[in-house]
């Protein structure tokens, strides 16, 4: 059995942002040389996100009015957390969002459904965060 280990790296120049990390995840793939397996991808960091949806832009819009009315960002004294921080609301959004996927792999490629995607969710962004890839198969 083989294992494979890689970190993708990531500094938004935005609090929030969703990024589709797919092609990124294939690479990895094609790195590892496993062909029959399991892909796991996680993020490394509370306050953001892996998850697998569909890349459609107004999706995307979606999930912001979605976890803005969930968790809004402001006031910032609404959150007990926020005392030296700002970013309670980052928190509860990568709750909601999920911290990691794991994907099958089939005969060398990602087995996804239709329209899925692998993406990067950004809660509290502006600094470098990591997301882990790993897969272990034949």
């Amino acid at each position: 059995m083989k294992s494979y280990r890689k970190e993708l790296w990531f500094q938004t120049p935005n609090r929030r942002e969703l990024i589709n990390i797919t092609p990124s995840v294939e690479e990895c793939l094609q790195e590892s040389g496993v062909t029959e397996g399991l892909l796991l991808c996680n993020a490394m960091h509370i306050s953001a996100s892996v998850f697998i949806n569909d890349d459609e832009s107004g999706l995307h819009q979606d999930f912001e009015t979605w976890l803005e009315k969930l968790a809004p960002e402001k006031p910032y004294d609404q959150y007990h957390h926020n005392g030296y921080e700002d970013n309670a609301d980052a928190h509860l959004k990568r709750t909601i969002m999920g911290r990691d996927v794991t994907v099958a792999i089939t005969e060398g490629q990602l087995d996804f459904g239709p329209w899925e995607q692998i993406f990067y969710g950004e809660f509290d962004g502006k600094r470098k965060k990591r997301v882990l890839v790993k897969i272990i198969g034949n």
